[in-house]
């Protein structure tokens, strides 16, 4: 199976879940846990295997996290390692929500290489400045 999991610190991977999940549905393919405040990174760590502990070596992974680098990155990329599992993984730092969405309803149809840079593609799409105009004469927006 092919699984989308998403880390963070504070609550922004279960909130982004969450969202994800009012989009997509609620699947069994999609997970996500956080570094909470005051949470050590121990704790992160052990919180996140038993995330994946029914993964085989025969899934794959796409892991999208808020940060690169961050503890709950590198922790989950620890624990993946520990589980055999880092060759099955694509892995996406800075997480939004058009990559998450693309994340979870384009794994199943498209190679590996093909993924990443849609959702690469997708998540610097995401990213825009959106420019209004006042206009003095009309109140509606």
């Amino acid at each position: 199976m092919k699984y989308v999991v998403m880390v963070s610190h504070g609550e922004f991977a279960p909130g982004l879940h969450s969202a994800v999940k009012m989009m997509t549905g609620d699947r069994d393919d999609v997970l996500s846990t956080s570094l909470k405040d005051g949470m050590s990174a121990d704790q992160f760590a052990e919180n996140f295997r038993e995330l994946v502990s029914g993964f085989t070596s025969d899934d794959e992974v796409i892991l999208l996290a808020d940060i690169l680098s961050g503890s709950p990155f590198t922790n989950a990329l620890s624990v993946l390692d520990e589980k055999g599992l880092l060759a099955n993984t694509l892995v996406i730092a800075g997480m939004n929500m058009p990559c998450a969405i693309s994340a979870v309803l384009m794994k199943d149809n498209m190679d590996r290489d093909a993924l990443k840079e849609t959702l690469l593609s997708e998540g610097r799409a995401g990213l825009c400045e959106f420019v209004t105009e006042s206009n003095d004469d009309d109140d509606d927006l």
